[in-house]
């Protein structure tokens, strides 16, 4: 019959309507959720069958609630630099744990950036979602991220290193030697591989010294330096040894091979030619190029002439390259006043960090108090062929389905997806006054729906009042 029908219609508009009025509560709720997407909610007609000529049978009406995932939001600025946003197509990718993290286990794809750093170092979002992102090669300091494997990313830590220290691998001495010093007494009998005669052992008093700071592996400071004592008999030469002076403990860093001792890292001459530039080709202190190899630290005792590490530092190998003629003013000998101008190196001590700084690229570096900067990981951005088919879960945040597609992972600002903007948050995408506008619309049509009940319900009434 068809006053059954209308009444069945009416009852699909209540449930249609009382649809569209969740959707706009959600909308309304979340007006200031990071990242939050409009919940929209199409109606489309559902059409009965007909059956006599000139009889009609309503099929009422079907509500079907989407969020419109695509629709970006506008930006907000913040003194985060953790908090994030992208401009863009694309999602950060997160997992809810932050190891032990399995292929199995659910991926979620959210645009929520407001990422803080956990206790435990990770970034997290205000939902406790993990940020993850592809981790750094430490041998090529490059990132690789792999378009279709998810299981590549880790959860970024911006506290896996406590600390940050680079070794010194170059030094650059700018000095002179006075040639009009005196020859010393002692230069008579000096040996270098006597220490009786030489001056590491401190018999022997040099003329000049330079002191060269540099840094180990682990960040630790030791102190080089370089003796030069004038030669009796050959002319514009200087005998030279360079040591490891003993550290604060009065340790000597080094374990040195014969005939090197009392901390000797290499001795030689130091010959200048007649300009007063030191002459490379015959100085015999350093070899070409004028590298010095540090063992790494070893129980075992050095080969003849090597040096190595002390086994108490548990130090990795270090290579140094010593510039005495190539840098800039380099060792001369004029007759003027012994003096060191500079000394140049590389390397730093151990730091601490205190910052951490995200980039348009997705880039996290940190930053130590030593000056060093470090770079931990990059964010990867997930696309979507069908982004809007995407699954709402709790979090304001996203799974896959069969209707989204597959995510792709990019770099951000690469292959279609988003640049992140740093210190910046996606405001929701809900506008208030169509919200309202809707509220009103949606009760309106609620209370239609209710007297098309009432009336096919009055109409049921007289036609059963026809009998009595």
């Amino acid at each position: 019959m068809s006053i059954n029908s209308a009444m069945l219609a009416g009852v699909s508009g209540l449930v249609a309507q009382s649809a569209a009025l969740a959707a706009v509560s959600d909308n309304i709720a979340n007006v200031d959720t990071v990242g939050y997407k409009l919940a929209d909610t199409n109606f489309e007609t559902l059409v009965a069958s007909q059956g006599v000529k000139g009889d009609y049978s309503a099929g009422g009406v079907n509500a079907q609630a989407t969020q419109l995932v695509t629709q970006q939001g506008n930006f907000t600025q913040t003194n985060s630099t953790t908090d994030l946003a992208i401009n863009g197509q694309g999602f950060f990718v997160t997992t809810t744990n932050p190891t032990n993290v399995t292929p199995a286990d659910p991926r979620y794809f959210t645009r929520a950036g407001s990422f803080t750093v956990d206790r435990q170092g990770y970034l997290r979002n205000s939902a406790g979602l993990y940020l993850q992102g592809a981790p750094v090669n430490v041998t090529t300091n490059t990132v690789t991220i792999n378009p279709s494997d998810v299981t590549q990313l880790t959860a970024i830590n911006v506290e896996s290193q406590s600390g940050a220290s680079s070794p010194t691998t170059q030094v650059a001495i700018n000095a002179n030697v006075n040639s009009t010093t005196t020859v010393s007494a002692a230069a008579a009998t000096y040996s270098a591989a006597t220490p009786a005669n030489n001056m590491a052992s401190g018999a022997v008093t040099p003329d000049f010294t330079v002191q060269i700071p540099i840094s180990d592996s682990l960040g630790a400071q030791h102190t080089l330096e370089l003796d030069m004592l004038k030669s009796p008999t050959a002319p514009n030469t200087w005998y030279a040894e360079l040591r490891a002076l003993p550290d604060k403990n009065g340790t000597i860093p080094v374990v040195t091979g014969a005939p090197l001792v009392n901390g000797q890292i290499a001795t030689g001459l130091l010959k200048f030619q007649a300009n007063g530039q030191l002459d490379t080709v015959n100085s015999t202190l350093l070899g070409n190029p004028p590298n010095i190899s540090f063992g790494a630290s070893s129980a075992t005792a050095p080969a003849a002439g090597a040096v190595q590490w002390a086994q108490s530092l548990g130090l990795a190998t270090q290579s140094l390259n010593v510039q005495l003629g190539q840098a800039p003013g380099g060792i001369t000998q004029f007759a003027s006043t012994s003096v060191t101008q500079s000394i140049v190196t590389n390397g730093t001590a151990f730091g601490n960090l205190t910052n951490v700084v995200i980039d348009s690229k997705g880039k996290v570096t940190a930053t130590f108090d030593n000056g060093v900067s470090r770079l931990l990981a990059q964010v990867a951005i997930a696309t979507f062929p069908n982004a809007d088919g995407l699954k709402a879960q709790t979090g304001d945040a996203y799974s896959v389905t069969a209707d989204s597609g597959t995510p792709n992972l990019k770099a951000p600002g690469t292959g279609g997806a988003g640049q992140i903007s740093p210190s910046s948050l996606e405001a929701s995408t809900v506008d208030l006054s169509t919200q309202f506008t809707d509220l009103i619309t949606t009760q309106r049509a609620y209370s239609a729906s209710s007297k098309i009940i009432t009336t096919a319900d009055q109409m049921l009434q007289d036609l059963l009042s026809i009998i009595r």
